[in-house]
């Protein structure tokens, strides 16, 4: 890896923004150079959110993603935004429950359960976040596993490590054969 450029998509309130955080974190742990950014829009829980993160071996110019290597998409809404401005270079990774885009580019989609993995085998909806962010490092080869981890660790509250813990490995096991 010389350089990824990351986009997250979802609604406010899935936790994109601080699944960026966690691998900028992580990234940073293992020794790589990182910028991460976000924005949202003016309903913040529930509308459209957008997180980004740069991970590179090599010193960062510019801050911002220009051409993205890889887009996450967790809602239908941001997958039909954020696909159309990708080339087929791009790795796309978007939640089973959504339908790709007809014209989508990306030569490589992989299409992950992250919801419904989070609500019915890690037992907790709200870890969507971390399960993407394991299937996203096991798919990309970003950092370490126990990197990942210690990342994770130092944004949760006090007392979820294991729920967490659960839904890292799940994640990680969904992106194993991609």
């Amino acid at each position: 890896m010389s350089k990824m450029e990351i986009r997250l998509a979802g609604s406010g309130g899935q936790g994109v923004i601080l699944a960026t955080i966690i691998l900028a974190e992580a990234a940073i742990i293992a020794g790589k150079n990182t910028a991460q950014s976000q924005s949202y829009g003016p309903e913040a829980r529930g509308g459209m959110c957008k997180a980004e993160v740069i991970i590179s071996d090599e010193a960062i110019g510019f801050t911002k993603v220009t051409k993205p290597t890889f887009l996450l998409a967790l809602t239908q809404v941001s997958l039909d935004k954020y696909a159309a401005g990708v080339d087929e270079n791009c790795i796309v990774m978007a939640d089973s429950s959504l339908e790709l885009p007809k014209d989508l580019k990306a030569k490589k989609v992989y299409s992950l359960p992250i919801l419904d993995t989070a609500k019915t085998e890690v037992g907790k909806a709200f870890t969507a976040n971390i399960v993407a962010v394991a299937a996203i490092n096991e798919a990309l080869k970003l950092v370490g596993t126990k990197d990942l981890e210690e990342a994770v660790f130092r944004h949760i509250p006090k007392g979820t490590e294991e729920i967490n813990r659960k839904a890292l490995y799940a994640g990680e096991k969904l992106a194993k054969n991609i």
